[in-house]
């Protein structure tokens, strides 16, 4: 099963609008197909903020990833946050997020990211495993924190 990346860009829309709605369902994530559309659409029109990547082929993608950019005095540069990360069920536990999580990495240290984040939900143990293989570690005394708007 290939992992080859595709950055998506507007002619990707609609192929991507069904993986994301199909993640969404999966996790729980309750937002309209507009809510959605809005907060794709930036990062296809080439957002500096983010990237989103179609895995597979970009006519008949298996997943998505998209990476969020920020900026980090104490990684010493640009660094990302793993969005969101899915993969089609059928397709699953063939090695395509692994490759995604080892390769995306290096690709975007070579444009300058120093430092690659993700949230885990604490009893998500097959992702735990997943994103350690992949090089992800818990960071000892910190915890994520959320203040929404």
């Amino acid at each position: 099963m290939s992992a080859a990346l595709t950055l998506a860009t507007a002619e990707h829309f609609d192929r991507l609008m069904v993986l994301i709605t199909a993640f969404h369902t999966e996790a729980g994530i309750e937002q309209s197909d507009a809510h959605r559309a809005a907060a794709i659409t930036p990062l296809l029109e080439g957002s500096p903020h983010g990237a989103a990547y179609l895995i597979g082929p970009p006519r008949a993608p298996i997943g998505y990833i998209v990476v969020c950019f920020g900026w980090s005095l104490e990684f010493g540069g640009m660094d990302g946050f793993v969005d969101e990360l899915f993969i089609r069920p059928g397709v699953r536990r063939r090695g395509v997020a692994s490759e995604v999580l080892i390769s995306l990495p290096r690709a975007l240290a070579g444009a300058g990211l120093k430092a690659l984040h993700l949230e885990v939900a604490v009893e998500n143990a097959s992702a735990r495993r997943l994103y350690k293989r992949a090089g992800f570690a818990v960071r000892d005394g910190y915890q994520l924190m959320t203040r929404t708007f």
